[in-house]
């Protein structure tokens, strides 16, 4: 079977369906039991250093925050994926999305919580 080896962390994707992060790897989508997981990264050509946490935001994007690479990025559908945050950014493992369109990364390196008022201005 097809699917995360080392599972991280796991998120709401797109769709009702399931987002997890493998670490140094990948980050695979899981659908309803009738689809088969699909890789992000095959999705997109996108090159992932140690994917940790992702979210969907309200489109149904999915947001991984990578710690290897120092930044955060959003995968729109049907899109290239688009660096939303890298500057300032040690350590990144939590990244979670409000409705009102807020961005918070939690930045482990020195313990703060971040936000972002409007991510959507970031991309």
């Amino acid at each position: 079977m097809l699917g995360p080896e080392g599972p991280c962390w796991v998120g709401l994707g797109p769709d009702g369906g399931l987002a997890v992060s493998e670490e140094f790897r990948d980050v695979w989508l899981f659908g309803s039991a009738r689809q088969p997981p699909c890789s992000l990264g095959d999705l997109t050509g996108h090159h992932f250093g140690s994917p940790a946490d992702v979210c969907t935001d309200t489109a149904g994007s999915v947001i991984v925050a990578d710690e290897q690479r120092h930044q955060v990025t959003l995968f729109p559908w049907a899109r290239a994926p688009i660096c939303l945050v890298s500057e300032g950014l040690r350590w990144p493992l939590g990244v979670a999305c409000a409705p009102q369109g807020q961005l918070m990364v939690a930045d482990a390196e020195n313990g703060y919580i971040k936000v972002y008022q409007s991510y959507l201005e970031l991309a």
